[in-house]
């Protein structure tokens, strides 16, 4: 299993923003902190934002800031909402499956029961779970901007 790019940093954004639940915090300082490219971070603010888990303020003094508390962020769902496909074969794929093997292919049903035990895993932890080193966390992403340029 491997998490979209898109998955990824919408997690490290929920994480930025987790560590200062009652700050608004501008989508260039998120994206200089955790060194990702900024127009893909205004995509995952607006899913975010979509998703209800982030609420937007525009203008001069605007940002972003969690819509919801850390510990009622679910990571399993999170990534449900987050990923496009969780198909990890084709064959998941009842319509676009062309696998000559797939009826009696017993493969699938792994693979299905290990996703299931994948996404159960991170159902069991919250954002509040993922922020528990919170200093220095907030220590590393704070040291982030005279290293950052802007990359991924």
């Amino acid at each position: 299993m491997r998490l979209t790019r898109f998955s990824d940093n919408a997690l490290r954004c929920l994480m930025v923003l987790g560590l200062e639940p009652d700050v608004l915090v501008p989508v260039h300082t998120i994206a200089v902190r955790m060194n990702m490219s900024h127009e893909h971070l205004v995509k995952i603010v607006q899913r975010l934002a979509e998703l209800g888990y982030v609420e937007t303020v525009r203008g001069r003094n605007g940002g972003v800031r969690l819509a919801v508390p850390a510990q009622e962020i679910t990571l399993g769902a999170l990534v449900r909402e987050t990923e496009d496909n969780l198909a990890l074969v084709e064959c998941f794929d009842r319509e676009s499956n062309t696998c000559p093997i797939a009826p009696a292919c017993v493969l699938a049903g792994m693979l299905d029961e290990a996703l299931s035990a994948f996404l159960a895993v991170l159902d069991a932890y919250t954002l509040a779970d993922a922020l528990k080193p919170g200093r220095k966390l907030t220590t590393l992403m704070r040291a982030v901007p005279a290293l950052a340029s802007g990359g991924s």
